[in-house]
């Protein structure tokens, strides 16, 4: 269902990157348009984003990535062959991707990285908070964490962003924070941050996962962000500066997040992805899961 948020209706979502870990089938075809069952994972981010009253949606693209722009755009050719054959269900399936949001499309250029993805974005957002949504991060829909970031922004200004309990082992992969508890059981008070910590150097095992709402104070700050770990702009760096220093654009808090959450920019969850949807979905899972059985049963029996 679909929420009012008073003062925030923009989302941004890069979509720049160049999806190398799953050569070659992102050779020709953008990785936000692989196929989720029967979705591109694009569009289930559009939607989160729609889900959670955003009805304006900002894409960072680059090269090869018309197809984007295509998937959220009328098809009447296919509308008006579909509309021929009666195949109304079809048809409301195409039609629901051109009339999620109201798109916008700005080119990175350069990949620097995604503070320099998000400042792209501030031509469109000019002076309003406005939420990230990184596409590798599918949040499943039962589970409102967008929602709840933009009510957290609203009852306490600053910046939110969605982090998630690691194992200590893996947060060199992620944006890591150091947190102070709150009143609320599920929210924190973010005291610094640090990208891709070595694990004996990291604050907490509390990592960042692809979902913020940033003040527009973000924006000034990046563009005094020098180039960071990588050789990139890294957003991460710029909330360090927001959390050490309230005065530049409120404070900096933190949603815990226990849902479900699918990262569908690694190949071995991306197929669990797919798995957990389709055994899920009402039309494709009572046959599915039992052939799922079946053949689960059969690979045991066959070690």
């Amino acid at each position: 269902m679909t929420q009012s948020h008073i003062g925030l209706s923009k989302a941004v979502i890069p979509a720049a990157g160049l999806g190398t870990r799953f050569l070659p089938a992102t050779k020709a075809t953008p990785k936000e348009m692989l196929p989720v069952v029967d979705k591109p994972a694009i569009q289930y981010v559009v939607e989160e984003a729609v889900g959670a009253g955003l009805s304006d949606v900002l894409m960072i693209t680059g090269r090869n990535k018309r197809p984007l722009e295509d998937h959220f755009d009328r098809n009447y050719e296919l509308e008006e062959a579909l509309s021929r054959k009666g195949d109304t269900e079809r048809l409301g399936r195409v039609q629901e991707s051109s009339d999620l949001a109201t798109m916008h499309y700005v080119r990175q250029g350069d990949p620097r990285g995604l503070g320099h993805a998000v400042l792209c974005a501030a031509p469109h957002v000019g002076d309003e908070p406005f939420a990230v949504l990184l596409g590798d991060d599918l949040i499943d829909p039962r589970d409102p964490l967008l929602s709840r970031m933009v009510d957290i922004r609203e009852r306490e200004g600053g910046s939110v962003v969605a982090l998630m309990e690691v194992d200590p082992a893996q947060v060199h992969l992620y944006g890591c924070a150091a947190v102070e508890t709150t009143a609320d059981s599920d929210v924190v008070r973010v005291t610094g941050l640090v990208e891709k910590p070595d694990p004996a150097d990291a604050p907490s095992n509390y990592a960042v996962i692809g979902r913020y709402v940033l003040d527009p104070a973000v924006f000034g700050i990046l563009r005094e962000t020098p180039p960071g770990r990588g050789g990139e702009i890294q957003l991460t760096d710029a909330l360090q500066r927001l959390a050490a220093d309230e005065s530049v654009g409120g404070p900096v808090h933190g949603v815990v997040f226990k849902g479900r959450r699918y990262d569908t920019g690694d190949r071995a969850d991306y197929l669990r992805a797919i798995v957990r949807l389709a055994c899920e979905r009402e039309d494709l899972g009572p046959e599915f899961r039992t052939w799922l059985r079946r053949y689960v049963t059969e690979e045991m029996q066959s070690l």
